[in-house]
């Protein structure tokens, strides 16, 4: 399904229980390059006693995907009129990468929405130099196409391990990878190293549960902690033998640890 909200269409999927002014809502926001698929083992396993959301960030899946660059900002106000335009006025949001730093600015911004927050695999602020890697990247889709990103992109998103015994999970979200439009990238990767809410994560007023692969290279443990050490009162777990896309590597374990976060804070 497909949703105008500030000024773009959004695909979004809806799934679990039809009684929605019963059961509470989760949203489910994936990382750069990929889209709602990532969250496959989340959707069935969460939508049998919640109402969930997933959505294509602008730029990404089947969302409309127009020139860049983009703002954080923007995204989570795209995000904000999807809400408005479901009537979801409450929900636990999730986030993985991109979409914890989109759950971070939406928090700040929208601090009466969100029930709890989760963010995995993600960041509060990058280094300097940031900046300069995202823009390699970009330049290397724009010469080269997306194709050029799959594999390196992948080498970081998953262990070594987990590339050997599942080849063909690792094969879908390259392929996810291969068909994110290249101005969606773009314009995402502007956005995604100027994240700077460190020191605001202590005005967020809903619980916060933050998670991460402990063989991460991409957004390293260490970043977690920094997010833990900064939001008072927040969760941190470490999932052992994940690296970027914990929660697809570790799947079961990222399900427990958010399955009890959020029945802590319904």
């Amino acid at each position: 399904m497909k949703q105008l909200s500030n000024g773009v269409a959004l695909h979004y999927e809806i799934h679990g229980p039809g009684d929605e002014g019963h059961r509470p809502w989760i949203i489910f926001s994936h990382s750069l390059a990929c889209n709602t698929a990532m969250w496959t083992p989340q959707l069935a396993a969460f939508a049998r006693e919640y109402r969930v959301l997933a959505f294509d960030t602008r730029g990404h899946g089947a969302s409309d995907a127009p020139e860049g660059p983009y703002t954080l900002v923007q995204l989570a106000d795209d995000l904000r009129g999807l809400l408005e335009a479901l009537q979801i006025k409450a929900a636990h949001f999730v986030g993985l990468s991109m979409g914890g730093m989109i759950g971070q600015v939406f928090a700040l911004k929208y601090p009466d929405v969100f029930t709890s927050l989760t963010i995995a695999d993600s960041t509060s602020k990058w280094p300097p130099e940031a900046i300069g890697v995202f823009a390699d990247r970009v330049k290397i889709a724009q010469t080269q196409g997306m194709e050029a990103l799959v594999k390196p992109t992948l080498d970081r998103w998953f262990t070594a391990p987990f590339h050997k015994s599942n080849a063909t999970e690792v094969a879908r979200i390259g392929e996810a990878i291969r068909t994110t439009p290249v101005a969606g990238y773009a314009g995402c990767s502007y956005a995604i190293p100027r994240i700077d809410t460190t020191v605001q994560l202590k005005h967020i007023k809903c619980p916060i549960l933050v998670i991460v692969g402990r063989d991460d290279p991409g957004t390293p443990l260490s970043m977690s902690v920094k997010m833990h050490e900064n939001a008072p009162g927040s969760e941190l777990v470490v999932l052992d033998n994940a690296a970027h896309i914990s929660n697809i590597e570790q799947a079961a374990a990222f399900n427990r640890a958010l399955e009890s976060f959020i029945a802590s804070h319904a």
